[in-house]
């Protein structure tokens, strides 16, 4: 070969070389840069080109899809009775991306998983159309639905949990929306999805994993949980050293109780059947900053959970001082909680101390129905001992019977609950938050634990209380386990 065909020769190599070099940078390198660029339409329009697959309440799809016009996107997502069940769901739009289960599991819906690749070559080889997987759900669709009327329209949250599993059986969050009404890329999607955006109660959170509420008294059972773990009591009926009034410690402030009741070294049981102040207070500060942040962080405060969608860290402070710590004590502080935070709470004491890991999704299945993945249950934590949650579980079965939750009593259940009346707005001038955390227990254990929110109560401010507005709605979930 003479030299200027060399020199031709070995200039094509060098650039053949240069292209595979390329190539293989941009197949590996910038291949994810390049699928979530904004402006790559190809897997937008991939993702919406075949019917989703849907997710699974009780057996029964809450999603479903219908074909577009007018579009390069093919199909879009529809939601059945979509305001009950967007907490769940979350939604799947072509304009707006997604969220939460279509999020998560978009992969599954699409039939895109790598795990679903033998099912895709079959249906590829046999002219079939692509398929998507189904996400199967732990929820009960009649204890959704008496959350969801239970909150009617009022501004709040409700989340519910099997203890003995940790499977989420309920997810309500109020004011809802219509993941439908934004589905699509059209005009009038749009206007829906801004209108949303612009609402002042805003509709799009879910209140039930993101949003964080002072716990007010609620957190009182966390307190007697650190107590007896600690050993400052062991008898729930002895008589605890608690004056009335109780000086929160350096200063010179009274922590008041509401109303006349009897908390003056009131016993744990008769502490939280009347919820006094000055019992709670002065036992997490007699407890201190640590233990009470220990015992706390071990219901699962301080940490995001994944259900699998995000749970926004609940928080109690790690730096308060004394006076600080017993107001934490009692829910209030910097103390805040997700509703389901506390149904966690609630959970662990029903289930003898053990808390399990909490799930929404029992399983993944391919297009013919055989299972992709099966969530398996965990223990995350345990709280407190078996004796130790029994004596609490006696102390919540009183506050039903003769206290503050007698609205939640179900004929022939034995319930335990709590309430609380949480202070909103600075120096409490808002309505005060309504809560209410309970279990229902049966000769098979516990099959429900619940926690309510309710933001708005409609009634005057004196008159909104954890038992009258946030018990019932915690009843009802309840009957509709106990009746499934």
């Amino acid at each position: 070969m003479n030299k200027p065909l060399r020199r031709v020769a070995i200039f094509c190599g060098l650039l053949v070389l240069a292209l595979l070099v390329r190539v293989n940078y941009i197949q590996f390198v910038q291949a994810d840069a390049l699928k979530n660029d904004k402006n790559n339409r190809r897997v937008a329009i991939n993702q919406y080109a075949t019917p989703r697959g849907d997710i699974i309440v009780d057996g029964k799809a809450v999603t479903g899809h219908t074909e577009t016009h007018g579009s390069d996107y093919k199909y879009k997502a529809t939601f059945k009775n979509g305001p009950l069940w967007a907490p769940v769901t979350g939604y799947a739009s072509q304009a707006f991306s997604s969220t939460q289960l279509e999020s998560i599991y978009d992969s599954i819906l699409t039939g895109d998983d790598d795990r679903l690749f033998f099912k895709r070559t079959v249906d590829i080889l046999s002219g079939k159309q692509k398929q998507g997987g189904d996400v199967v759900t732990t929820l009960n669709g009649k204890a959704q639905r008496a959350a969801f009327e239970g909150l009617g329209n009022k501004k709040g949250a409700v989340a519910a949990i099997d203890p003995r599993t940790g499977a989420i059986l309920a997810l309500a969050s109020t004011p809802s929306y219509d993941p439908s009404s934004f589905a699509g890329n059209s005009d009038k999607d749009g206007e829906a999805w801004n209108a949303l955006r612009k609402d002042k109660d805003e509709p799009l959170l879910n209140r039930a994993l993101r949003q964080t509420y002072p716990p007010g008294s609620t957190f009182k059972v966390v307190t007697a949980a650190a107590a007896l773990e600690d050993g400052l009591y062991s008898n729930i009926d002895e008589d605890t050293d608690s004056p009335v009034p109780y000086i929160l410690p350096d200063t010179n402030t009274p922590l008041e109780n509401e109303g006349n009741i009897p908390c003056k070294n009131a016993s744990l049981r008769v502490a939280l059947q009347y919820s006094c102040n000055t019992v709670f207070g002065k036992l997490g500060a007699d407890l201190g900053r640590d233990k009470m942040v220990e015992e706390a962080e071990k219901f699962g405060f301080n940490k995001e959970q994944f259900i699998p969608v995000r749970v926004s860290a609940s928080n109690i402070s790690k730096t308060m001082d004394k006076p600080q710590t017993a107001l934490s004590s009692i829910g209030q502080f910097e103390t805040a909680a997700t509703p389901l935070q506390m149904a966690m709470v609630a959970a662990a004491i029903a289930n003898d101390g053990k808390l399990m890991q909490p799930y929404m999704v029992d399983k993944l299945q391919a297009p013919n129905n055989t299972v992709v993945e099966r969530t398996k249950v965990k223990e995350l934590s345990q709280p407190l001992s078996a004796e130790n949650a029994r004596k609490l579980q006696d102390m919540m079965e009183t506050v039903v019977t003769d206290g503050t939750g007698r609205n939640a009593q179900i004929p022939g259940v034995t319930v335990g609950g709590k309430t609380g009346t949480a202070q909103h707005g600075v120096d409490n001038s808002e309505k005060p938050y309504a809560w209410f955390i309970s279990y229902a227990k049966t000769d098979n254990g516990s099959p429900v634990a619940v926690a309510v929110v309710v933001e708005d109560a409609s009634a005057n401010r004196g008159d909104i209380s954890g038992g009258g507005f946030a018990a019932p709605i915690a009843k009802s979930v309840m009957e509709a386990v106990l009746n499934q």
